[in-house]
């Protein structure tokens, strides 16, 4: 299972506070063990309570000893991933766009890719307030093509995944950007009762949309695509990559990459000043 960065820092604080508590559970049986040894010295017999008392330290220790060891690893996780601040790229990233939904002008030579998860708060935000902005100056206007590829955090978010195969299923039925726009404004209402009740609201025959998401045959290509997408540094939600077209091909070779939820001015800045340069 792959962890978002910010999963696993909510995970090491997690470590950090029971390991906290261990050491002052542990101190304090000590301190008991300490109090019996007067009543030994008396001639009476504490040896049950001293034997339990033995025990319990030892587990602790066990414990304690098992959640060191993780903390390293998530450390060393930590460690390995780009810094999520950091929106300059260290080597070439290609990226297939092959299949993925998109908008936009399907030969632009620059394209705007959107890793994304119809649970996260971060990603609504941005479909809410500056998706439309964008679509109005760069995507409607033919300056680009947008891509966007679904990354559900089934760690932290249990229906993303669900929606995203909703979304899929929906795109057999050419209302794909319908159902993804309802998901975004609906984080409430991310299962498949309620999302084949919008699906008929919508045009799509919900019969064939209920057999579609009982068959799950999106969710292991979905899953991939994670792991792809993890292999190019991916490590939250959403996402974005600013990309050039390869010759002849969809792929194109990310030029800027932007994270978390910028506001629309940031996006006009690096994407005014990439269509004016040409690369």
């Amino acid at each position: 299972m792959w962890f978002s960065t910010a999963s696993m820092f909510r995970r090491l604080s997690n470590l950090k506070n029971r390991l906290f508590e261990l050491r002052i559970l542990v101190s304090g049986l000590l301190l008991a063990a300490l109090l019996l040894l007067p009543i030994a010295a008396l001639g009476q017999d504490p040896a049950v309570e001293v034997k339990e008392l033995k025990k319990e330290i030892e587990s602790l220790k066990i414990i304690q000893t098992e959640i060191l060891k993780e903390l390293l690893e998530i450390k060393k996780l930590l460690a390995a991933r780009p810094s999520a601040n950091s929106d300059t790229q260290p080597r070439e990233i290609i990226i297939d766009t092959e299949g993925a939904p998109s908008k936009g002008n399907k030969t632009a030579r620059f394209t705007l890719i959107e890793f994304s998860d119809y649970q996260c708060p971060f990603c609504s935000r941005y479909v809410r307030d500056t998706l439309p902005l964008i679509e109005r100056d760069y995507i409607k206007t033919n300056k680009i093509k947008y891509v966007f590829r679904d990354f559900p955090l089934e760690s932290l978010h249990p229906n993303a995944l669900l929606a995203s195969e909703a979304a899929a299923c929906a795109r057999e039925q050419g209302k794909y950007w319908e159902m993804h726009d309802w998901l975004f404004s609906s984080p409430s209402a991310l299962n498949a009762k309620d999302m084949t009740t919008h699906a008929q609201s919508i045009g799509i025959n919900p019969a064939s949309f209920q057999q579609c998401l009982d068959s799950s045959k999106y969710r292991e290509p979905i899953r991939k695509g994670m792991d792809e997408a993890a292999g190019i540094g991916v490590n939250g939600t959403p996402t974005f990559f600013v990309a050039q077209s390869l010759p002849n091909s969809s792929k194109v070779k990310v030029i800027r990459a932007l994270r978390g939820a910028p506001a629309y001015a940031n996006f006009k800045e690096v994407l005014d000043t990439i269509l004016a340069s040409g690369q």
